[in-house]
């Protein structure tokens, strides 16, 4: 099981140009620190962003530990979701994080699958209702509107949740994996793995 280190001062925020490497990051010097250092100004996370030109119609604005450095060793961050219409936060996992969900503008269609035997778990959610994906779980959301924007905002239980896009991962990886595995894993014919790869697998996680 892994987690993010637990505080064991007051605050460590974190020091971006330090040459050490620590599982995190290292501690500012706290003389250093001020109030800035636990600020992220609104405009960041509070305008929309454009969608209309993502392949899936969606765009994440992240607000962790790497564009807020006094969330290191707090265990928190945030996630703003845009949606355009009928667009999807495609199948995705955080591999260190729980997600919870509140419904900013909109309706969407999400849900999260179990590991094995994989079990869905879906709901059809408006503006104010709140949802729970449960750590390291695959989970995605769609706009479920044709003529309206949505969006959402998420909080994350670790500094850095990082994220696993399912098709990406499979599909666009660098080096690719065989489109024997691939293939074989599909029961599919190799010649459509091979279109599948060649296709272009834009991360919509920023």
């Amino acid at each position: 099981m892994a987690y993010d280190p637990s505080p064991l001062q007051d605050f460590c925020v974190a020091d971006m140009m330090s040459p050490v490497r620590v599982n995190g990051f290292p501690c500012k010097d706290p003389m250093a620190v001020n109030s800035d250092d636990f600020f992220n100004p609104a405009m960041i996370i509070d305008h929309p962003r454009d969608t209309m030109d993502s392949k899936v119609g969606s765009n994440v604005t992240n607000i962790n530990v790497l564009n807020f450095p006094g969330l290191n060793t707090l265990g928190i961050s945030l996630a703003r979701i845009d949606y355009a219409p009928l667009g999807v936060n495609p199948p995705h996992i955080h591999p260190r994080a729980t997600e919870l969900l509140t419904v900013l503008e909109g309706t969407l269609y999400l849900g999260f699958v179990t590991s094995n035997p994989n079990k869905l778990f879906s709901k059809v959610v408006k503006k104010g209702d709140v949802f729970v994906f449960p750590k390291a779980m695959i989970h995605f959301q769609m706009n479920l509107a044709h003529d309206k924007p949505a969006a959402a905002l998420s909080s994350l239980s670790s500094q850095n949740p990082g994220v696993i896009t399912i098709a990406n991962a499979v599909f666009g990886s660098q080096p690719p994996i065989s489109d024997d595995v691939l293939a074989r894993a599909f029961q599919v014919e190799k010649n459509l793995i091979d279109w599948l790869q060649s296709q272009f697998w834009e991360n919509n996680h920023y």
